[in-house]
């Protein structure tokens, strides 16, 4: 399972790397990411001028720019695809299978930095493949809401834990402590994926363990949100979100 991407090529890898997000609910036109590599980073933006996405369907309403190592879908109107946002969600555009990255346990590394203003997100995650429904949970290896971090960038809530989703093995264990890190610079967020266990680092430094775990194949997810709806969208309308990448990969965890 060993993988690594540094993004230093002058184009992302088409073997690993889907650049859209979810784009069974929408197309792959309408869920295109906003992105560039430069500086040996991926640079995941959400312009002011980028349209929602599953523009009239999905609440809260929602921009994005996301790349995933892997998707799936069924055939046009019927339900299987991956992470549905709602019961009885149909697929508007198949996906051929395609998993360029689905590691089963192992130590998962990003290198990361971030720009947000209080209606905005990022967040790396590893998300089961569901080609069976019920492999479906998640791994959040960070989830940064920008309206969590401090004046001055002293601090920030950096979500970690044990998504369950639709998985009837697993039970929901997510917490968001905060740290006082300045996302805004990059720094280095990891997870051990062990039978039966997940341990969270941080720069290093081991900040949770779940006594559980997935154990199925999983993707990683890396995306940057925008929130049109939320209380202080008016106020940060102008602001362009950015999620900066110089590093992702996996392997045995010694």
């Amino acid at each position: 399972m060993s993988f690594a991407d540094d993004f230093r090529a002058t184009s992302l890898d088409a073997s690993v790397w889907v650049p859209h997000y979810l784009p069974m609910w929408s197309s792959r036109a309408e869920s295109a990411a906003t992105f560039e590599l430069a500086d040996s980073e991926l640079r995941l933006t959400i312009p002011v001028d980028q349209g929602r996405w599953c523009e009239g369907d999905h609440e809260p309403p929602l921009r994005v720019s996301g790349i995933q190592s892997g998707v799936f879908s069924g055939p046009v109107g019927s339900t299987i695809g991956q992470q549905p946002y709602r019961e009885g969600l149909r697929v508007r555009e198949e996906q051929p299978a395609q998993w360029g990255w689905a590691p089963r346990y192992g130590r998962l590394e990003a290198r990361a930095r971030m720009e947000l203003s209080p209606r905005s997100m990022a967040s790396i995650w590893m998300v089961g493949l569901e080609d069976e429904p019920t492999r479906c949970g998640e791994i959040c290896i960070f989830e940064v809401f920008g309206d969590t971090v401090e004046g001055g960038g002293a601090a920030a809530a950096v979500g970690m834990g044990i998504k369950r989703i639709r998985d009837p093995r697993l039970e929901q264990d997510f917490e968001a402590p905060a740290l006082e890190i300045d996302v805004s610079e990059s720094h280095e967020y990891a997870v051990e994926w062990w039978p039966g266990r997940v341990d969270w680092f941080v720069d290093g430094d081991h900040r949770r363990t779940v006594q559980q775990a997935p154990a199925y194949p999983m993707q990683m997810m890396i995306g940057v949100f925008d929130f049109p709806a939320h209380a202080a969208a008016a106020e940060h309308a102008g602001h362009v979100p950015l999620l900066a990448v110089d590093r992702v990969g996996g392997g045995s965890v010694e």
